[in-house]
């Protein structure tokens, strides 16, 4: 665990460096490279510096390379490689197109030649913006190699191939962008907004009481505190406490509202985790970071917003925040999962006589159009199905 722990700070490490450096490596190298590629095939392809890394294995990408590697002195290499696509690209122009697809494993002596005769040349431009090796004994490292990724594409088709040139770090001097101090003050984005969700509470519900909720149903959370809430940005989450709005105080006697009475099978006996949480809410970061444990939070506006009633992340009834004794709660005016008992069936193509004025002879049997509002159609309702036991499992 301490080598792996070890190893991503030294990336950490190694990204920071490379990230300041990488203005120097993109105005330096990606000219000497087309120069001599110019030079050597003339005029036809593009190169285009796409990435630099210290880290070899993400770049290969499982491709098969051809690898060319030529020695500046005892301590140092150069590198070059170049993806099977790239030396097909290449080619297909010096050579013209040949009958068989290009495959690296079949490459022949000839095409073999041009491509590391190639690599002598760009090596010859490059190393002139290399240091003189010191004269001292450096111990190598795996991280003392920078790497740098190339997109060759032919200007005349649309194909490309990946170069990647690997240079020793220890005879390069990048330049480095130096900050001149911070480029905005912290003050400039405090009024800025952004939404954030928060949470009222949760509480068990059986199966039973969930389909048969209805509007102006009162749902008491045993899992909230009038004095604190949830905020939740993405994957954060952060209790907060509030001053309660006391204009939303219901006094009502729920010591009843957890039984069941209706219930009279397993399937509605099971209980479900229905959670609470108000339609999305604008803080501002200023409001945002001053938010510390045991701070009363000002959010008296989300008491004029919706409250969406959640079982699985899935929405089941929109409703109206209260407050019932200690606890929230919330009055449904919106089901948006309803299933009625006795439903009837929906009618089939068979069932239509000539008395229905809105069987259409015409239209292909088994299709039924969706006449459901695109509005609602945006929200995914819950399905009881989900809960549905067969009777292997009963």
């Amino acid at each position: 665990m301490g080598q792996d722990m070890s190893t991503q700070t030294l990336n950490s490490i190694a990204s920071k460096e490379l990230y300041i450096q990488y203005d120097w490596y993109r105005n330096t190298f990606p000219p000497i490279v087309q120069e001599a590629c110019d030079e050597f095939f003339l005029p036809g392809f593009k190169f285009e510096m796409i990435g630099i890394s210290k880290n070899i294995n993400a770049l290969m990408d499982k491709e098969s390379y051809f690898v060319t590697k030529i020695m500046i002195d005892k301590q140092y290499d150069m590198f070059f490689r170049s993806s099977e696509k790239a030396i097909s690209l290449i080619l297909d122009r010096v050579l013209g197109k040949p009958n068989r697809s290009f495959n690296l494993n079949r490459m022949t002596d000839l095409e073999a030649k041009i491509i590391t005769a190639f690599n002598d040349y760009m090596f010859n431009m490059a190393s002139k913006l290399l240091n003189p090796p010191p004269a001292n004994e450096l111990r190598r490292t795996n991280f003392d190699v920078i790497h740098l990724t190339f997109v060759i594409k032919d200007t005349e088709e649309p194909k490309f191939g990946k170069f990647i040139v690997s240079l020793p770090a220890a005879l390069l001097t990048p330049a480095e962008i130096i900050s001149k101090g911070e480029k905005f003050d912290n003050t400039t984005f405090k009024t800025s907004t952004l939404d954030v969700k928060i949470k009222i509470g949760s509480t068990k519900f059986s199966m039973y009481d969930l389909k048969n909720l209805d509007i102006e149903d009162m749902v008491i959370f045993d899992n909230s505190n009038t004095k604190k809430m949830t905020l939740v940005i993405d994957d954060y989450e952060k209790e907060i406490k509030l001053n309660p709005n006391l204009g939303l105080i219901t006094p009502i006697d729920d010591n009843n509202g957890g039984e069941n009475m209706g219930a009279n099978n397993l399937w509605d006996s099971i209980e479900v985790e229905m959670s609470a949480e108000f339609d999305a809410v604008k803080i501002t970061l200023g409001d945002l970071k001053n938010i510390e444990d045991g701070m009363v939070v000002d959010l008296t506006s989300i008491y004029d917003n919706k409250v969406t009633l959640k079982v699985e992340d899935k929405i089941i009834a929109r409703g109206e925040l209260v407050i019932v004794n200690d606890r929230y709660g919330v009055k449904i005016s919106e089901v948006v999962a309803q299933q009625k008992a006795g439903a009837a069936p929906a009618a089939t193509a068979d069932e239509f006589t000539e008395e229905n004025n809105d069987f259409v002879d015409n239209e292909p049997a088994g299709e039924i159009e969706d006449e459901t509002p695109a509005a609602d159609q945006q929200d995914e309702e819950f399905d009881y199905s989900d809960f549905e036991l067969d009777d292997e499992d009963i």
